[in-house]
């Protein structure tokens, strides 16, 4: 059975940090991109950041110079490190695989404000 499982979502003020993990499960992780997502109140789910297998990265202009995503394939897990956040990064943050069958966590909230 394939599980995604996100985790580290919290309340933090504005201009703090975050670091959000996604364990997977009954996948051979290394040969999967990951990806994060985070949707809203009210808004549609938006893609905010990739690694693919190799390691190469990419990222939404929005998060861009704040947020790092990176990877350990010994532990099968994918981070997003998320520094200076602003209560616009505000949603359900969630971690998806691209590259073959196309797998969801569950999400975990994320709220920035004073």
């Amino acid at each position: 059975q394939v599980q995604l499982v996100e985790s580290g979502g919290d309340l933090v003020q504005p201009g703090g940090s975050l670091r959000l993990s996604c364990a997977a499960s009954g996948i051979i992780f290394s040969l999967y991109g990951m990806k994060w997502y985070r949707q809203a109140p009210g808004k549609e789910r938006e893609w905010v950041a990739q690694i693919s297998r190799g390691g190469s990265t990419n990222y939404a202009d929005s998060v861009r110079g704040r947020f790092t995503i990176s990877r350990d394939n010994a532990k099968n897990t994918v981070y997003l490190q998320m520094n200076s956040l602003k209560p616009e990064d505000t949603a359900v943050y969630y971690c998806n695989t691209f590259g073959g069958v196309n797998y969801w966590g569950q999400g975990t909230q994320v709220t920035v404000s004073s």
